[in-house]
């Protein structure tokens, strides 16, 4: 952990700064509290809070700062355990599951920050025992400078509170969309998090936009359909418990996500699958760990949802101290089956099967009337009808994308292992550097057949999308060039962020995109007498250009891909073009050492 130092100089410049709206005799009551739920505090509120949490409770909770944001706010954690192990390494040497659970990576929808810290006090002042078997780490705002663009529009599908904080952070990145890509300060902050704490699971508390219904909550789990299927029962079995608790309460919980298959149209009903990489969930499930979304529904008041919120706390700390270490040695034993995943058929993206079943949603009445505005039919519903709708719901998911698996690991370049090199650490992914370079090695390159770059950029990034398969080749491999192998614990991450077709991989998101660009041309009166001295001595190549002017008119009138046809046959032409510097390698092969 970091020394407390920045921490102490953060929380006197910002009470310094700090509007008096705490009570004496309250002082660690939020905003929200005090306003009824109808406003919520700014980021001082937390650095406060934050230390007030450690001086009041100083053998059961520690504040730490676990990053920096890039305008310069210190990124702040609360651990939480009566169990005396409150850094990761007491919490290992005592074999504790951990919980971590975050707040306002939407820093709009911020309901897990008030409902965190209104749930972390009622447990501490009541000694509560699960709190002596797991470890519990609080981010109360992920995106805590996306929390101080605050305005009252921020986030105009939300019921409250009055003013909020902003989806993106300072540079407009969305970070929950940079799991895997990792572009942020603030998610490389993020990883080495939950690398150093290993959570069993890992809680994103958002609050979900769409149609107004009854249902206040969803609550969605991974791994379920995605990751180590020996999981999935245990995972689904969490969620029906947790939602099985809420109810009780007055909660009316999902376990899929509420979205509509056709935008603004209930009747499209609703379909289940993964997340991507990209997200929390879609993330953390790949370390065969818990990763649990929840998402209050945005037509709900605050003070509902900031209730709903805080009740899912209560209950998951309470599974947390009766279940949590059974579900860490699954964990464990799925972590012994990945280091194993070598030569095995692994998804790499997912897609829905044609099984469709009916469920019953509350919902309200409604109609869909054609818009002047927009031309389009509009949904507008009457919350003062409620009734249930009967609605088809996609419930069987099938992987769409597949690949085998490696049965030795990857090679990664030279010329791209220092920056690749930072990221795999990031992810917890282990390497060793080669010493030596290897002439003929035997290995399984991709050369992309044809790709497809975005039309626009997205999250700063041109994506790709390739097709192609890896074949076996002999390629020379550089001294410096990095071995990545399989047999690890994270082999399911290595594999969505090396195998260039995975959705969320390296490749895709255009860290490679170079590879595919073609950088020497040959200049025309040249070509020209390149293709005449090809068509001269080589009669397949002259049958087989003229077969192609015979069949194609688009390249029969395209002087330049005349030219590049015979380009592409020359000894000028670039044999790295398309070709993904990543190689596969198989069991056998071993790393040259120094």
């Amino acid at each position: 952990m970091r020394s407390h130092t920045r921490l102490v100089t953060a929380v006197l410049s910002l009470l310094a700064a700090a509007p008096a709206v705490f009570a004496k005799d309250v002082p660690l009551q939020t905003v929200a509290e005090q306003s009824k739920y109808v406003r919520t505090g700014r980021y001082d509120e937390v650095v406060r809070l934050c230390a007030e949490y450690e001086r009041t409770w100083h053998d059961a909770v520690r504040c730490t700062t676990f990053g920096q944001s890039p305008e310069g706010r210190p990124m702040l954690a609360l651990v939480v355990s009566q169990s005396g192990a409150l850094t990761p390494e007491k919490a290992r040497e005592q074999k504790l599951p951990v919980m971590l659970m975050q707040g306002g990576i939407h820093a709009g929808e911020i309901d897990g920050k008030d409902a965190g810290f209104l749930a972390l006090r009622e447990l501490l002042s009541a000694a509560n025992p699960a709190l002596k078997s797991f470890v519990l780490v609080f981010v109360p705002v992920f995106n805590v400078d996306g929390h101080e663009r605050f305005g009252r529009w921020n986030r105009p599908n939300q019921v409250g509170p009055e003013e909020m904080g902003w989806r993106a952070n300072a540079r407009n990145f969305n970070l929950n969309r940079d799991y895997t890509k990792a572009d942020t300060p603030e998610m490389q902050a993020m990883l080495r998090l939950l690398g150093s704490w290993d959570p069993t699971l890992y809680v994103d508390l958002h609050v979900t936009d769409g149609a107004e219904f009854q249902h206040d909550v969803s609550n969605t789990l991974e791994p379920f359909y995605a990751g180590d299927a020996q999981l999935h029962p245990l995972g689904g079995a969490l969620v029906e418990e947790l939602n099985a608790k809420i109810a009780a309460q007055g909660s009316l919980p999902l376990d899929f996500y509420p979205s509509f298959v056709v935008d603004d149209d209930p009747a499209s009903g609703f379909a289940a699958g993964p997340p991507l990489p990209r997200f929390s969930n879609g993330y953390w499930d790949l370390h065969n760990r818990f990763a649990l979304l929840v998402e209050t529904h945005s037509w709900k008041d605050y003070a509902t949802r900031v209730r709903v919120t805080h009740n899912i706390i209560v209950a998951l700390t309470e599974m947390m101290g009766k279940e949590g270490a059974q579900w860490r040695a699954a964990q464990l034993e799925a972590d012994t089956r990945a280091t194993h995943l070598g030569g095995q058929d692994v998804a790499l993206d997912f897609e829905n099967g044609p099984h469709v079943t009916t469920v019953d949603f509350k919902g309200y009445a409604y109609t869909r009337e054609l818009s002047a505005v927009s031309g389009n039919l509009v949904t507008r519903y009457n919350n003062k009808k409620p009734e249930i709708w009967h609605l088809p719901f996609k419930d069987v998911v099938i992987p769409k994308t597949h690949v085998a698996a490696p049965t030795g690991g990857y090679i990664v370049a030279a010329a791209d292992a220092a920056w690749l090199g930072e990221k795999l650490t990031l992810h917890g992914i282990h390497f060793e550097r080669i010493a030596k370079p290897q002439d003929g090695a035997h290995v399984e390159t991709f050369r992309a057949a044809k790709v497809a770059y975005s039309k626009v950029p997205f999250e700063g990034h041109t994506t790709m999308t390739f097709e192609g398969q890896w074949q076996p080749q002999t390629r020379d491999i550089a001294a410096g060039s990095l071995f990545v192998p399989i047999a690890q614990p994270n082999a399911r991450v290595l594999v969505a962020l090396l195998e260039p077709r995975a959705p969320d991989s390296f490749a895709a998101w255009g860290f490679f995109n170079t590879a595919f660009e073609q950088k020497e041309y040959l200049e025309a009166y040249v070509a020209e007498d390149v293709a005449r001295d090809i068509l001269a001595r080589d009669p397949k190549a002259a049958a087989a250009f003229k077969k192609k002017i015979a069949e194609d008119p688009e390249f029969a009138a395209n002087p330049q891909a005349r030219f590049d046809f015979f380009y592409r046959l020359s000894p000028a032409w670039d044999e790295r073009l398309n070709l993904y510097p990543v190689y596969r390698v198989a069991d056998t092969y071993r790393s040259p050492s120094g």
